[in-house]
């Protein structure tokens, strides 16, 4: 079962559209759920992900001020239980003690947030935690050069296989990552 875990797009605010090369691997088809951390920033953005799969799980970002997207959702795919927020509501951001306390409240299995645009994936006390970074390679404040990037993760039986994409010097490099349910 594949499923997309991407945000912080920032359309049209911060950038005009997802990389060419992004687009292209996002055919409508492949991927069964999306998870979205956030500042989709309009619906067109969230209609276009409606056209890549047909199940789109979305959390509020500080930037989605006009939606009724939820704060935290929590959803089960497959064995895992999978938690999804923005991440601006964690402070320090991306603290890994700080996520792990937010990990512990929604009891899951996998902790997916963003809001700092960097990819980020670890396992920390038999669970796994993923920020896919920004789609879009949006401007951060706290970051000099945002490197584009997304998550693919493959879910069969109680093991992911994470495949994260970035778009550096305009290629897109693919690094493989696995985690298992204990």
């Amino acid at each position: 079962m594949l499923v997309l875990v991407l945000g912080d797009l920032h359309i049209p605010h911060r950038v005009a559209t997802l990389p060419a090369k992004f687009k292209k691997l996002l055919a409508p088809g492949r991927i069964q759920h999306i998870l979205c951390t956030g500042n989709l920033c309009t619906r067109e953005s969230y209609d276009y992900l409606k056209t890549v799969a047909a199940d789109v799980h979305i959390v509020k970002g500080d930037f989605d001020d006009h939606v009724a997207y939820p704060e935290q959702k929590v959803v089960t795919v497959g064995q895992f239980r999978i938690g999804l927020c923005h991440g601006h509501q964690i402070v320090p951001w991306g603290d890994q003690d700080a996520l792990a306390i937010v990990q512990r409240q929604l009891d899951v299995d996998i902790l997916i947030t963003g809001h700092t645009h960097v990819f980020e994936a670890y396992e920390h006390e038999n669970k796994f935690y993923i920020n896919p970074g920004s789609a879009t390679g949006a401007y951060h404040p706290l970051q000099k050069h945002v490197v584009p990037s997304f998550v693919l993760m493959d879910i069969q039986s109680s093991t992911v296989v994470t495949y994260v994409y970035q778009l550096i010097d305009n290629e897109v490099k693919v690094e493989r990552i696995e985690y298992k349910k204990p």
